[in-house]
């Protein structure tokens, strides 16, 4: 939700209290996650540099989709690597509605986020079969082409237009903040 950064670095917010837990020594990197709205991260990274605090990690969406809606990868992912911050994708195949589209292979999903400059992508793995069709994305990976990832955005451009295989960008269904406000601390607004 757009409001909730304003919530986590208000006074006696989530802020606070992951500052008070690294400094405790209970926490060694402090980051954060969220699905929703680019502007949301964005917002997030201009109150921590507000408040003279750098994040050590932020966990995003990142798939072959993205980058036709509310990207991430085109909004979000620049500012962390210039700033340093290390960006963690998760939702390569968007739980698994993506790869519904009938648009993209998961080996060409999981491909296309190992060609951005992050670290990490991070998958749901339930089972052997996933697990090793994970392995298989890693060892047959080779850095794609510009055509190649022109070729994939082409195929997916169309289904991911309106975010309808991201549905943690469009629904509330994953959004727990939503259920459990608390989790933020007081809002500053309320009054």
């Amino acid at each position: 939700r757009l409001e909730d950064p304003d919530r986590i670095f208000a006074e006696g917010g989530a802020f606070e209290a992951m500052v008070e837990a690294q400094k405790a020594g209970k926490v060694h990197y402090i980051g954060f996650t969220g699905h929703k709205d680019p502007l949301v991260h964005l917002r997030m990274l201009d109150l921590a540099r507000k408040h003279k605090f750098h994040f050590d990690g932020v966990q995003i969406p990142l798939n072959v989709m993205d980058a036709h809606f509310r990207s991430f990868e085109r909004e979000v992912l620049p500012v962390l690597n210039r700033e340093g911050i290390a960006p963690l994708g998760m939702k390569a195949f968007g739980h698994p509605y993506i790869l519904h589209s009938n648009t993209v292979k998961p080996i060409e999903a999981l491909h296309y986020c190992l060609n951005l400059p992050i670290p990490v992508q991070i998958t749901g793995i339930d089972s052997q079969r996933i697990l090793d069709q994970a392995l298989e994305a890693v060892r047959t990976f080779k850095p794609l082409t510009q055509a190649e990832v022109a070729s994939l955005l082409k195929r997916t451009r169309s289904a991911a237009l309106e975010g309808k295989y991201e549905l943690y960008k469009t629904s509330t269904r994953f959004d727990g903040t939503q259920r459990h406000p608390e989790w933020l601390g007081e809002d500053p607004l309320a009054g």
